[in-house]
């Protein structure tokens, strides 16, 4: 995860909100950013193979700790994103069931601090002002309201231009 659901309820506007409903937009806003900037994020430093069973996979780094995200490829069934829960040193714990296979590549996903800091702002956008997408001009008496256009030149994947300028550095080319 970018963040720790609990990192970010101790910020101002996120402490009344549900813990299951914030992890499942931190998970949706990180497959957007990954998606957006066709980078995964991975240090290729931090990485070890083994064989999964339950919710554990045998082997392990010294530079993985609990709460940390990790990115398992190469094992056909149990590819994607998972956190981890607890580590031994026999297997690390992950978040999820994973199917018993033989080889699983694990290696470890680690955001720069101003992708952290833009998906804050990303998830003060979603609280504030996702409900407003779509009216362009509204009066009501004598007070009147206009917001901006959200139509495919100033909008990406449902967000402003303006708050995902943080990931232009982190862009890689498609092939």
């Amino acid at each position: 995860m970018v963040i720790a659901v609990e990192q970010l309820m101790k910020i101002p506007g996120f402490e009344k909100k549900e813990k299951t409903e914030l992890c499942r937009k931190l998970d949706a806003a990180e497959q957007l950013i990954r998606a957006y900037t066709n980078n995964n994020f991975q240090n290729r430093s931090v990485r070890f193979e083994g064989r999964s069973e339950g919710d554990l996979v045998f082997g392990h780094s010294q530079f993985l700790r609990v709460g940390d995200t990790v990115q398992i490829s190469q094992s056909c069934v149990n590819d994607g994103l998972y956190h981890i829960e607890g580590i031994t040193p026999e297997a690390v714990e992950l978040n999820r069931e994973l199917f018993a296979v033989e080889r699983n590549l694990v290696t470890k996903v680690e955001y720069p601090a101003d992708v952290v800091s833009g998906v804050i702002d990303l998830m003060r956008w979603e609280a504030e002002n996702r409900q407003k997408v779509g009216i362009k001009q509204e009066t009501l008496s004598r007070h009147s309201v206009t917001y901006y256009d959200q139509d495919v030149n100033n909008s990406v994947m449902g967000y402003p231009v303006s708050l995902l300028g943080f990931l232009k550095p982190y862009m890689k080319a498609r092939f």
